[in-house]
């Protein structure tokens, strides 16, 4: 019986090991311990956004792509308190979410869907969107998107 030999790489596609692009010398391998309650060490909590436009109630945690990362991607956490929610807008990068904690609606175009524990939604690019949370517990979810994008547009 004739052995099938897996190319050791992740791009099936082509069977060739993806191109390693030169890292900075910032630029190492890091734990961030969980330290509960969606905490993690050395990961400060900040404000969603600077502007409060349009959202109530919603923290950010950069866990990957703010401490020296060359990554192509960022890893955010975001929770939202109860009756609190996103900005509406849309831009013309992407966006992939992981619910982790509680559950909450995510408006797509003129889609609602609710999402709980480990749903995972992709929002394509220049679809409007926003994340509600109309429950009684925290909604938290990871968030990842492009390292390189654009300002999101608000909309009313």
């Amino acid at each position: 019986m004739p052995i099938n030999k897996t190319p050791i790489t992740c791009d099936w596609r082509t069977g060739q090991a993806p191109k390693v692009r030169k890292l900075s010398v910032q630029n190492k391998s890091k734990l961030y311990e969980h330290k509960g309650s969606f905490k993690w060490q050395g990961i400060k909590t900040e404000r969603y956004k600077s502007i409060k436009e349009g959202w109530a109630d919603i923290v950010r945690q950069t866990l990957i792509g703010n401490h020296g990362e060359a990554t192509k991607f960022h890893l955010r956490y975001f929770e939202i308190a109860p009756g609190g929610c996103s900005s509406l807008e849309k831009h013309r990068h992407e966006h992939v979410v992981v619910c982790v904690r509680g559950k909450g609606k995510v408006l797509t175009g003129k889609k609602i869907h609710t999402m709980a524990f480990m749903d995972t939604i992709y929002i394509a690019p220049d679809t409007p969107h926003q994340l509600k949370n109309p429950f009684k517990g925290p909604f938290g979810f990871f968030c990842i998107v492009n390292a390189n994008r654009d300002k999101p547009s608000l909309l009313t």
